[in-house]
């Protein structure tokens, strides 16, 4: 039997990047590691079967190692795991009902969970290039990013992981057929694996429709670095959805419509405008409403200017928090040293770093 192995390398993303709430996503330098080994499948893909009722024994489950960020707390059982769970799914939607024998995969993250940095949307790209990797389906990006869409519901994040760079998405309007297919809850995409979970679990999921969600890649200036100021407490993002409205005024959409246009093109610009940039980072959509849940963030987008601190381009939340993105080309130690003197008289201990953003996306690499 032939061993194979392989690695898979997915970045950190943000997301919104202020204006752009739930449209725009940009891939960063922290990186989700996975080093794979398997023994090959020696039988062909069953496609379009049910795999319910013609059932083989199923290998020995995965061995799942994990090192980095979040270590502690992630399960290594692949059948609760999110990473595994998606690479089943996409295993099991295109004929193979069950992961290779002798499969070993240790995992090293860099990304923190629960902070706004796409930790969540790069555990489902990895685990969609993990399925096609293991079946050798060799699936195309639009749909592995159909995959991804079954999974985690919104764009940004997903498509920025897979794609890299600065990144606009969209969901596409559906057939209505198609619709309710890539509606299906996401109990049914993953499902839970009880104790007493037969062979039959799980076996036959929907698989998604073609052509969820598109996208464009936007230029993006290489002198323009991302400072992450980094919280040290997690916000998940449905409690960060919670909080926001469920209608806007016209007045505020309008005002990030028109940010959202000018700043799409500005970041690309070389040498960029902060005066341009700044302004057009603004955002009335999502980070008015997420203040309360994050001590200082108002302060913080407000105090740290392009005036007050030369270098810097604008200011906002990554994702849905808690974590300040900060874009600049240079003066980087003193944007991220006053981001923190603030958070600190607010009473929240913060990390930082200094990204870079990757263009490149996601890669799957063979030995």
């Amino acid at each position: 039997m032939t061993t194979r192995k392989f690695s898979i390398k997915v970045p950190a993303t943000s997301a919104n990047i202020g204006p752009g709430f739930d449209v725009v996503g940009l891939s960063l330098s922290l990186t989700l590691t996975l080093t794979v080994s398997h023994t090959q499948f020696t039988s062909p893909a069953k496609v379009g079967e049910s795999h319910s009722s013609s059932l083989t024994s199923p290998p020995s489950p995965p061995k799942i190692s994990y090192s980095g960020e979040g270590a502690e707390e992630v399960p290594l059982d692949a059948y609760k795991n999110l990473t595994t769970r998606v690479a089943l799914y996409v295993l099991r939607c295109n004929g193979r009902p069950h992961f290779p024998s002798d499969l070993t995969i240790h995992v090293h993250n860099e990304i923190p969970f629960g902070r706004g940095l796409g930790s969540s949307g790069a555990a489902v790209i990895a685990g969609v290039l993990l399925g096609d990797a293991l079946g050798e389906f060799q699936l195309s990006t639009p749909r592995l990013l159909d995959y991804a869409l079954m999974v985690e519901r919104h764009p940004d994040n997903v498509t920025a992981a897979l794609v890299g760079g600065f990144v606009g998405s969209y969901l596409r309007e559906l057939s209505r057929e198609a619709t309710e297919a890539a509606s299906v809850p996401l109990a049914e995409v993953l499902p839970e694996y009880p104790p007493d979970a037969g062979e039959a679990w799980g076996q036959d999921p929907p698989s998604p429709p073609e052509g969820i969600g598109h996208y464009v890649r936007f230029n993006w200036a290489p002198e323009i670095r991302a400072v992450a100021i980094i919280p040290q407490f997690e916000l998940s993002t449905a409690k960060a959805r919670d909080v926001l409205p469920l209608a806007y005024t016209r007045k505020d959409l309008v005002f990030n419509l028109q940010r959202l246009a000018v700043l799409t093109t500005a970041l690309g610009q070389s040498p960029p405008d902060p005066d341009l940039i700044y302004e057009a980072m603004k955002d009335r959509v999502h980070q008015p409403y997420r203040k309360t849940l994050i001590p200082g963030l108002p302060e913080v987008l407000s105090s740290v200017t392009p005036s007050s601190h030369p270098g810097l381009l604008g200011i906002c939340l990554s994702g849905a928090g808690p974590t300040i993105l900060a874009l600049a080309t240079g003066g980087f130690e003193a944007i991220a040293l006053s981001a923190k003197e603030v958070f600190k008289g607010a009473g929240v201990e913060v990390k930082w770093q200094v990204l870079t953003v990757e263009s490149g996306g996601s890669s799957v690499a063979y030995e």
